[in-house]
């Protein structure tokens, strides 16, 4: 399956983003913790061309600690820092502004010895949409600027942030890329909110996520919704619908004849994972990067 999604104003958000590279000096790559590759925008090279970047993997309070640890070490390996932070609370904001100074360090020595006041660092946040950028620009100013919002799409042209007196950010719109060739990357960005869900069916992206929970996160999913028992075989999709049905039932999901109402059972495993009610949850680690695995 090809998901296509490239509406004109991400198109528009990649030209302005080019025309702006010359006044840039670092650039903040922000990614989903929980999804650090499926919320990378592969163009991101081709766009950045070789400008200083630093990763942030935003929403690490809602990832598994344990695989963060790994991605970590997988992007340092990459060549790049990578900074678990989580947007929404503030935490690790003033070492965010140590790594752009770091990045920044030898340039601004050499200004400083030719005798050049260095001007504040201007920094760029690329991410893809909902992905926490404008909440993470309100943190770092300090105050509400930027639109925030839990659906993609939120911010719609660009603009510049004063970040005290050492820094000033350039907020661009989110930016996926033309389709997703890998039905999985589809999926995951689907299950964490990243693309409308009318783009998937919230039943197909719920059975691809129960699948990956029953494998990975089965003692999450009987502690949060009830459950007696997992399927021994998670490429068994009878037994897959068999937990949807069941956490249906839990959750009041019921229509005529009580019978389980799949669409509404569906959405609330989508937004209970969202929202993180069933614990720390990451839906791809990097033991699966070179050999992708069914699950």
């Amino acid at each position: 399956m090809t998901i296509q999604w490239f509406p004109g104003h991400m198109t528009r958000a990649r030209r302005q983003i080019q025309d702006k590279l010359k006044l840039i000096d670092v650039v903040i790559e922000l990614l989903d913790a929980r999804i650090p590759l499926s919320s990378r925008n592969p163009m991101i090279d081709e766009i950045l061309q070789n400008k200083p970047r630093f990763v942030l993997l935003n929403k690490s309070d809602l990832a598994d600690p344990d695989v963060t640890a790994k991605w970590v070490a997988y992007f340092a390996g990459e060549g790049l820092q990578a900074l678990p932070v989580d947007a929404a609370t503030g935490n690790q904001m003033k070492e965010i502004m140590a790594r752009c100074r770091q990045l920044m360090a030898a340039k601004i020595e050499t200004q400083l010895r030719k005798g050049i006041n260095p001007r504040a660092i201007r920094a760029l946040i690329v991410g893809i949409p909902n992905v926490g950028k404008s909440t993470l620009i309100n943190r770092l100013a300090g105050r509400k600027i930027a639109a925030t919002g839990d659906k993609p799409g939120v911010t719609k042209g660009q603009q510049w942030i004063k970040v005290g007196t050492e820094m000033e950010l350039l907020d661009t719109p989110g930016i996926l890329w033309p389709k997703f060739e890998d039905q999985q990357v589809g999926m995951r960005l689907a299950a964490t909110g990243a693309i409308k869900e009318e783009i998937l069916h919230p039943e197909d992206i719920a059975f691809y996520t129960l699948r990956y929970l029953t494998v990975h996160y089965g003692g999450a999913l009987k502690e949060r919704f009830g459950i007696d028992k997992m399927p021994d075989d998670p490429e068994d999709n009878d037994a897959v619908i068999e937990v949807m049905e069941a956490i249906g039932r839990k959750r009041g999901a019921l229509v005529s004849g009580g019978r389980v109402d799949l669409e509404k059972a569906s959405l609330t495993i989508l937004r209970e994972l969202r929202a993180g009610k069933m614990g720390r949850i990451s839906l791809e680690s990097p033991d699966d990067v070179n050999e992708e695995k069914p699950l």
